[in-house]
């Protein structure tokens, strides 16, 4: 019984991201926390205690339901004993086979991290990319679409195998076009706090837009976007701090006030199945592949955007999307 309120508590201290902060404070060097040893160490609890407020706050309103975080509970147990090991060894092995294709090198420096983060988002943009259009990784990716609030639990919704195929294209990416391994390292840290603050709901942020920041950078509201499953919606605003890469490519969506915004995905889903949410797309796929006429069919049910039919009666965000935007007319609906 102790053993495992020992490991209880470790694993709380862990995911609050303490140990590190811990150690500096033993040290009794406050010095430290001018450093960006110190610095991380601060940071690193920001995320897990404002998801504890919001769930606090949520109770004192009466607003919480255990359902909600069901789905992310349960993908981040079994992440944090696979995927997190999966994940860094992936970028390890990536740093160690294409440092040396490298077009050049690059210091931490204000310019190179300008540099570093617009290539990074280049790899996010990739990697987020691909998961929604090509089926076979939006499998991986669908889990963290599956939750049907917007919550900061929503941020460790993820399928095991999602991060270490993120991870390879985006550290794939920064490697060779010179981002150092230094600096890919500080530019995972701020990415990693965006991209999960980015999550906080309405319970925290009602509106997400931050004054004139949401011209400027992906905000909440930018990426409850991203979440919804709303025609206007479907299959925008990949990046995650700098929209620089949706506005190349003409995905960048703001949202519209007069459209309420669906969270989840189009398919319908056993209601808060955390098992529905973690297989479902692979079992799907699979009877598809299985039921396709032809090896070329069963092909592109496996790379072909997930809504692509051998019947030609495809269901496919762009078609979905493009479709509602023939009749969609922003001047008016935002006038």
């Amino acid at each position: 019984m102790i053993d495992f309120l020992e490991g209880v508590k470790e694993w709380l201290v862990g995911f609050f991201g303490l140990p590190a902060l811990l150690k500096l404070l033993q040290t009794n060097d406050y010095s430290q926390f001018m450093s960006w040893n110190g610095i991380s160490a601060l940071m690193g609890p920001l995320i897990p205690f404002l998801l504890v407020f919001e769930i606090i706050r949520m109770a004192f309103y009466r607003r919480f339901k255990v359902v909600d975080y069901r789905i992310s509970f349960f993908s981040l147990v079994i992440n944090s004993f696979i995927g997190r090991i999966i994940s860094i060894g992936m970028v390890s092995i990536c740093i160690g086979l294409f440092g040396r294709y490298a077009i050049f090198k690059t210091e931490i420096t204000w310019y190179w991290l300008i540099y570093g983060y617009v290539i990074w988002e280049f790899g996010h943009f990739i990697y987020h990319f691909l998961a929604h259009k090509v089926r076979l990784f939006w499998c991986l990716h669908s889990t963290h679409h599956a939750p049907e609030t917007m919550n900061l639990s929503v941020n460790f919704a993820h399928f095991f195998l999602e991060a270490p195929y993120a991870d390879l294209i985006r550290t794939t990416t920064c490697i060779l076009l010179g981002v150092s391994p230094a600096l890919l390292f500080l530019i995972m840290f701020i990415d990693g706090f965006w991209g999960s603050f980015i999550h906080i709901g309405e319970n925290i942020s009602k509106d997400g837009r931050f004054g004139f920041l949401n011209k400027i950078i992906l905000t909440p509201s930018h990426h409850r976007v991203h979440h919804a499953k709303n025609a206007l919606y479907m299959d925008t605003n990949f990046c995650n701090l700098l929209p620089i890469w949706d506005h190349v490519f003409k995905t960048y969506q703001e949202e519209d006030k007069t459209v309420k915004i669906e969270y989840g995905i189009t398919r319908e889903m056993k209601k808060h199945s955390f098992l529905d949410a973690y297989f479902g797309e692979i079992v799907l796929l699979a009877k598809d592949v299985w039921r396709a006429p032809g090896i070329k069919n069963k092909f592109l049910y496996i790379f072909m955007p997930p809504g692509w039919s051998h019947t030609k009666d495809h269901k496919t965000a762009k078609i979905v999307r493009s479709e509602y935007l023939k009749n969609y007319k922003p001047e008016m609906a935002n006038s």
